[in-house]
């Protein structure tokens, strides 16, 4: 019995070897090698740019013009971004309390000067009847002074020459009574006018006051897409509780039956892109969803890519020929700028090229197994890459170098299996 032993034992480990071979076997997979077939038609040469979307014409809704006497002008209701508006809609409205008050202040005013005003008038006339009286008292005082020296014929020389001179006396004294009253008309009406000029200015503030109370409910003049802009102090959009300028520029009504995109070429590039470039448009928010452009204006000037860049790019302008809901102001898209075209062209993609120095290759299948065959480059894309000589159409490449080794981890330290 024990002599058997240890020839079933080596079976059975043998046995247990190649059941742990096979089952390691079955787990290994086979590599797998992406390809692609070899393109022929025709072969654009492109330049993608992100920009922004921008309607060609626009109303600006901005702030109103008022005193500095309200005080700094802050939104309490503002419409919501991107809401859709109609004529006569109620967009924003500004904290009319500093403005109230003046209205207060102002109709305050006027009633103070205005009851001042019949005081001072009733004044003026009481004065001026007291004036008129003393003329009336002096006049008649003239009367009888005139009767003596008329009826003092028969008076002795001295007593002529008295009456004579109470008679001056009188004139002079009736013709100062009489340029009192001149005088003191002259006086009123001046202090009438004075304060009717103080009436008239708080008039005008009052008036001022109740325009500036409806101008601080901006309402739409058209119907349209509300954008609202940013806030130059906080680099957000305008929110409720924001403080702005008279005349600043708070919303824009867009025309959406004409919209641009509008984006910045770098300065290397800037010397391929022309007027009359057809462009394809995505927008980021949608995808799926592609529009037809071209390029109506480059700009002479550069201009720094940001505040903090020193990158120089060149502002271009994109019209958009499409109208579509999805198209709105202030939406990022993606722009495809087709520079020029090839025909008949041989391409595949970048990653089916490899180089060495000065000689390009690619790993054209044959049969089951892939060949290194060196190929001739034209121009390139952002995905493709023209192959002018060593491969046709019925060809298919390797997207990577199928006999390249993986580099296996080991991810089992001496340190992790002591731990566990």
């Amino acid at each position: 019995m024990y002599k058997y032993y240890p020839q079933k034992l080596t079976k059975l480990l043998l046995l247990i070897v190649c059941i742990f071979l096979l089952g390691a076997c079955k787990r290994e997979k086979a590599k797998e090698v992406p390809e692609s077939k070899v393109m022929k038609g025709t072969f654009y040469l492109d330049l993608y740019e992100e920009g922004e979307i921008e309607a060609i014409n626009s109303t600006n809704i901005t702030s109103p013009n008022i005193s500095w006497r309200y005080g700094n002008l802050k939104i309490t209701q503002i419409i919501k971004d991107g809401k859709e508006v109609q004529t006569g809609d109620t967009m924003i409205v500004f904290d009319p309390s500093e403005v109230k008050k003046g209205v207060v202040d102002a109709e305050s005013r006027l009633q103070m000067n205005m009851a001042e005003l019949e005081k001072l008038m009733a004044q003026q006339q009481s004065d001026l009847e007291e004036l008129k009286a003393d003329y009336e008292i002096t006049r008649i005082s003239q009367q009888i002074s005139k009767i003596r020296f008329e009826s003092a014929n028969y008076e002795a020389n001295i007593k002529k020459k008295e009456i004579q001179l109470n008679l001056e006396k009188a004139n002079i004294a009736l013709d100062r009574a009489k340029e009192q009253i001149d005088n003191r008309i002259k006086i009123q009406k001046e202090e009438i006018k004075q304060k009717n000029l103080s009436i008239d200015q708080d008039k005008a503030r009052l008036k001022e006051a109740n325009e500036t109370l409806t101008k601080l409910f901006l309402i739409s003049p058209s119907p349209g897409i509300a954008i609202i802009n940013r806030n130059w102090s906080t680099g957000n959009k305008f929110q409720v509780g924001d403080q702005c300028w008279s005349g600043f520029p708070l919303v824009q009504l867009p025309d959406l039956s004409k919209l641009r995109a509008n984006v910045k070429i770098n300065e290397v590039d800037i010397s391929k892109i022309s007027k009359g470039l057809k462009v394809e448009i995505k927008p980021d928010a949608f995808s799926d969803s592609v529009f037809s452009g071209e390029v109506t204006a480059v700009a002479n000037l550069a201009v720094n890519k940001d505040e903090k860049s020193k990158i120089k790019v060149f502002p271009v302008e994109i019209m958009i020929n499409e109208t579509d809901e999805k198209l709105l102001p202030g939406l990022s898209v993606s722009c495809r700028i087709i520079l020029g075209k090839i025909e008949n062209a041989i391409f595949v993609p970048l990653e089916a090229v490899h180089s060495e120095g000065d000689i390009n290759y690619v790993f054209k299948k044959s049969s089951s197994e892939y060949k290194k065959t060196i190929v001739e480059i034209g121009a390139s894309n952002a995905d493709f890459i023209v192959i002018t000589k060593g491969l046709t159409e019925t060809d298919k490449v390797a997207l990577n170098d199928p006999f390249a080794k993986d580099e296996k981890k080991d991810d089992k330290k001496p340190e992790t299996l002591n731990e566990k």
